[in-house]
């Protein structure tokens, strides 16, 4: 037998409603109203860049569109159905991976250098490198006499 913590009020199921709403919103702005599906993204900051690696399985890296507008990076495309008419002959389907087309937008920092973006997809991955600009060194001034 368990022993549980009563909770009369619900007050931590209350707290996690609150987060998990929050937390949802911002993907919501990010998929777009056309997008049946979000790519998972991992993004790592190094300190010359950033680096996103988008999983797109069964995606042709070709057929993505990226942009980079006013500071914020959209990914775009589409994942085809493989369910199609050929498959006629399939009793049940149980479908997990998301199809159709898909939208992901990210707001990015100023100091990258928007001129020095790559991209290009490995084994299903999309990855994505945005320099950042090169810092500014300090100099030394010269007092005149």
């Amino acid at each position: 037998m368990a022993m549980v913590r009563y909770n009369p009020f619900g007050i931590g199921d209350l707290q996690n409603e609150i987060n998990r709403l929050f937390t949802n919103m911002g993907e919501s702005d990010s998929s777009g109203a056309t997008a049946h599906w979000m790519p998972t993204v991992d993004i790592q900051e190094y300190d010359d860049r950033f680096q996103l690696f988008v999983d797109l399985p069964g995606v042709d890296p070709k057929e993505v569109e990226i942009t980079l507008d006013n500071g914020v990076l959209s990914i775009s495309g589409e994942r085809k159905d493989v369910m199609t008419e050929s498959n006629a002959e399939v009793l049940n389907r149980r479908s997990e991976r998301g199809h159709g087309r898909f939208f992901r937008r990210f707001m990015l920092p100023e100091t990258i250098d928007t001129d020095n973006v790559s991209a290009k997809g490995v084994n299903g991955v999309l990855e994505i490198s945005i320099q950042k600009q090169a810092k500014a060194q300090p100099r030394r001034i010269e007092v005149a006499a």
